[in-house]
């Protein structure tokens, strides 16, 4: 199908292009969000009878989303996650857990505007694009922990489970008694609780 552009869209092209996409992402996606007309004669006469007025919308909305871009850029949010001992997640970060956190530091974004290319399942800081307008993106850093301490060291560049894994290499010691006969168990005499009198 051809339509033709109201907006920059990223891999097709911008305000005015006529682009030729498969019919299914231009009447799911395309035509209901108004970011495209079908290419026919009476579209191409109110495209061109309106285009100034398009691309002046336009550059008002990509003005007011670069002042907007501002109190977005570079924001930092901690989420706290359960995750298996090698840091994998059980479930994953969602678009609206990156929304929620980001809105709650003032930064006014929907979930439209977050791409995430691919889920986060894992623990670590993973950079996440924000476009607020066709024209304007910025990035914000998502930090995955299961603690605010982690997340703080994470922060500062301590690869968590790296670490975690260094501590771990002593594994578990038994108690050893160079006397006891072969197959003895080791019972460590506990000290008397305060007020209980020793026998």
């Amino acid at each position: 199908m051809d339509i033709i552009l109201l907006e920059r869209v990223e891999k097709l092209g911008a305000i005015g292009d006529v682009v030729s996409v498969k019919d299914g992402y231009a009447r799911n996606y395309l035509l209901p969000n108004k970011k495209a007309l079908r290419a026919n004669d009476a579209n191409k006469k109110v495209f061109e009878a309106n285009r100034a007025k398009i691309e002046a919308d336009n550059a008002e909305k990509r003005s007011s989303a670069q002042a907007h871009s501002g109190n977005v850029e570079g924001k930092q949010v901690v989420l706290i996650r359960a995750s298996s001992n090698s840091g994998q997640l059980y479930g994953s970060v969602s678009v609206r857990d990156i929304v929620e956190a980001l809105n709650e530091q003032g930064a006014e974004v929907a979930k439209q505007m977050i791409v995430l290319e691919r889920p986060i399942k894992t623990l670590g800081i993973f950079d996440v694009r924000v476009n607020l307008h066709p024209e304007v993106s910025v990035t914000v850093q998502v930090n995955v922990a299961r603690s605010p301490d982690e997340a703080e060291l994470q922060s500062q560049g301590v690869d968590v489970m790296a670490a975690m894994f260094e501590q771990d290499t002593s594994g578990f010691t038994e108690a050893y008694d160079p006397n006891a006969e072969p197959g003895e168990i080791v019972i460590e005499e506990e000290a008397p609780a305060e007020g209980e009198e020793q026998a």
